[in-house]
């Protein structure tokens, strides 16, 4: 026989499942969800009360937290842990007679999907929130979208597509994604993922790598068209968080006139947004930059502004000056009178300038409206687009703790609904957390979703 060991006094085992069950606490502390909860229990008026309102949406929460990728999963859990069945709001003395059926949760949850737009407004009721305890929150912005995969199957005949199983996924299709770049020697390499399902268009704070506003498409809706209105978004729901609204970076699937144009005119926000090479014909080679001074200027694709020596032929990268705002321009100066290079050709070329020259040299103003693409309020060309576009970044770590904690990985989702709800559900816990670790001192953990938390003394 099988001797079995005594557990110890401070077993491990239940100062982890403690863990976990604050980190629950922490989010149902701080979730601002009375306005639902007072919705959702009015429409079920005086029916039958079997499985509480409030007590079926703090376990459906529990789900997300504790990572449960399917309703099975999340009464398993709950069928053997009193505690969290507790701490949920479950009547203790039901034991598992209190869990919800199966039928019960799909029926909730089918509640939850009429009731979209109320559960934006909880994690918008969070992000102001947070705007409170984080000055600074909603300054530089990021912007990506993400691959989200159905469970289901494909539709292969459209003219049966309303007489579908539930197998089968009717609003999903198929998106696609190309990366492109160059390897250490210089040959160029290029990936191309596929996938069925959806896709998350998501606008992040890039400090603190905290969602902002976010919308589910079709997979095979493109990225660039879903950028301002993300912004707008952000606007209309969070007006003094928008205001704070400074940079915004994003990669060059956003590239676009009309983008930059409207982030800067519109909103006031600087775009760093990576520009797709358009220049097929020679792109190393800088054109004209304006026709009425052919003998001098011109520029690549970069944004980079070059002169050319009257007398020697020689091309020059003028000096960057910085943007004029009040003249929205891009300043640049002759590199041979900001820098001291020796120019043979410089007294030629100062007589032609049509004003004439001051100590300063000859200085090109370039107009934003010149080319949107190309020139923007922070130079491309210069270290601090560069060193603003690697806040990029934050998106992809935000989407990264969707997929390994919040559950995207592996999920048992099908439609557009069901998906909308259930990244909602996803980015408000993400909040929430952020939100309760604060208020509790832990603001160097806001980020984190699985870090114990830390009880204050008493």
């Amino acid at each position: 026989m099988a001797i079995i060991p005594q557990s110890s006094l401070f077993g491990w085992e239940k100062i982890e499942a403690a863990s976990d069950l604050d980190r629950l606490k922490l989010v149902l502390s701080v979730l601002p969800d009375e306005p639902l909860m007072r919705k959702l229990e009015k429409l079920r008026g005086k029916g039958r009360n079997d499985y509480p309102i409030r007590a079926t949406w703090n376990a459906v929460l529990a789900g997300i937290v504790f990572q449960h990728p399917s309703v099975a999963s999340l009464r398993r859990e709950l069928l053997r842990n009193g505690e969290l069945r507790q701490l949920c709001g479950f009547d203790p003395m039901l034991g598992a007679k209190a869990v919800p059926t199966d039928d019960a949760f799909s029926n909730f949850l089918g509640l939850l999907l009429k009731h979209q737009e109320e559960l934006v407004d909880v994690f918008h009721a969070l992000l102001r929130g947070l705007a409170e305890v984080l000055p600074d929150l909603g300054e530089n912005l990021a912007c990506d979208s993400k691959a989200l995969w159905s469970f289901g199957r494909p539709v292969k005949d459209e003219n049966k597509r309303e007489k579908m199983d539930r197998r089968r996924d009717v609003d999903a299709d198929v998106g696609v994604k190309v990366y492109r770049g160059k390897r250490k020697d210089g040959s160029n390499w290029e990936k191309i993922v596929r996938w069925f399902g959806y896709k998350l268009h998501l606008l992040v704070d890039s400090t603190y790598e905290l969602p902002v506003a976010f919308e589910v498409t079709r997979a095979s809706e493109n990225d660039s068209p879903h950028l301002i209105p993300l912004v707008k978004q952000n606007k209309e729901r969070n007006p003094r968080l928008a205001e704070r609204a400074r940079k915004l970076a994003a990669d060059k699937g956003y590239d676009s006139e009309e983008n930059n144009r409207v982030l800067y005119d519109d909103f006031g926000i600087k775009p760093i947004i990576d520009k797709r090479d358009m220049w097929k014909e020679e792109p190393q080679q800088p054109r004209v930059l304006f026709w009425e001074r052919y003998d001098a200027f011109s520029f690549d694709e970069h944004g980079k502004v070059y002169c050319t020596c009257p007398v020697t032929g020689e091309q020059r990268e003028l000096f960057f000056h910085g943007f004029e705002r009040g003249r929205g321009t891009l300043k640049y100066r002759c590199p041979a009178a900001a820098c001291g290079i020796t120019c043979k050709g410089r007294k030629e070329c100062e007589s032609l300038a049509p004003c004439g020259v001051s100590k300063y040299g000859r200085v090109v103003r370039i107009p934003l409206e010149y080319n949107r693409r190309i020139f923007t309020p922070i130079a491309r060309h210069t270290q601090k687009w560069q060193k603003e576009y690697e806040r990029r970044t934050a998106v992809e770590r935000v989407n990264s703790r969707l997929d390994r904690v919040l559950g995207f990985e592996e999920h048992t989702i099908r439609g557009l609904k069901k998906m909308r709800v259930r990244v909602t559900l996803a980015l408000t816990v993400m909040l929430a957390m952020a939100l309760g670790r604060i208020r509790q001192d832990q603001k160097e953990l806001m980020r984190s979703l699985t870090a114990p938390v830390k009880r204050k003394a008493a």
